[in-house]
């Protein structure tokens, strides 16, 4: 296993890694948290910012740097198993009754967020990590990793757009549900999509000769 790389954090690195605490720092200290008890889009809004906004700039932050867990232990970050838990934690705190526990109990909404975060960083970390001399051969398992949570991050905001009716007590009616969905549709997926696209340059590359 090759060591992860020293040396002092760029610029770029540190503003990725601003831009990403901030968005952190403004969908959990801001008025979302408490917007979020009554109306679906501010919860949405504080998961896409999460998952989609945050891990994605924190992950390209600490991806090839001496911070990258990654590089140092590649066997946890599988891009595939990590999509795979991503789309099981995604899901499982939409079902009705895990969404409403979190919206009405703090120490469940707190697990909720930290789950978010964490399943974000893993997929983004595991699909762009690793060290340099790897990640053509991680590339492939990455694209594949982002498309399908783009696709299944689609399929779930196209299921709560089309409900015909609120699924959460947490819903001022059907409309505000639709709009949660209609973000997820749209930011969601197209964040993951994007991702993916980017990252795909690297499985077109020609393999570097001996």
């Amino acid at each position: 296993m090759a060591p992860p790389p020293h040396g002092p954090i760029s610029a770029r690195r540190l503003l990725l890694l601003g831009a990403g605490i901030a968005l952190l720092a403004a969908a959990w200290i801001g008025p979302l948290p408490a917007l979020a008890m009554t109306r679906f889009w501010a919860h949405m809004t504080m998961h896409l910012a999460v998952v989609a906004l945050a891990a994605p700039l924190i992950a390209a932050a600490l991806a090839g740097s001496r911070f990258d867990p990654v590089a140092r232990a590649p066997v946890l970050f599988a891009p595939l198993p990590a999509a795979f838990l991503e789309f099981v934690v995604i899901w499982g705190w939409h079902a009705p009754a895990a969404h409403d526990a979190a919206r009405m109990r703090p120490e469940v909404f707190v697990v909720e967020q930290a789950s978010f975060l964490g399943v974000g960083l893993l997929v983004w970390m595991s699909a762009i990590g690793g060290a340099r001399a790897g990640r053509r051969e991680r590339a492939p398992g990455g694209v594949a990793a982002l498309l399908l949570t783009a696709m299944h991050m689609s399929l779930l905001g196209a299921l709560l757009a089309l409900a015909p009716r609120p699924l959460y007590e947490a819903c001022l009616g059907p409309d505000d549900q639709q709009i949660g969905g209609v973000m997820m549709l749209a930011v969601g997926g197209s964040v993951y999509l994007i991702g993916a696209l980017v990252l795909l340059p690297r499985v077109l590359d020609e393999p570097a000769r001996p």
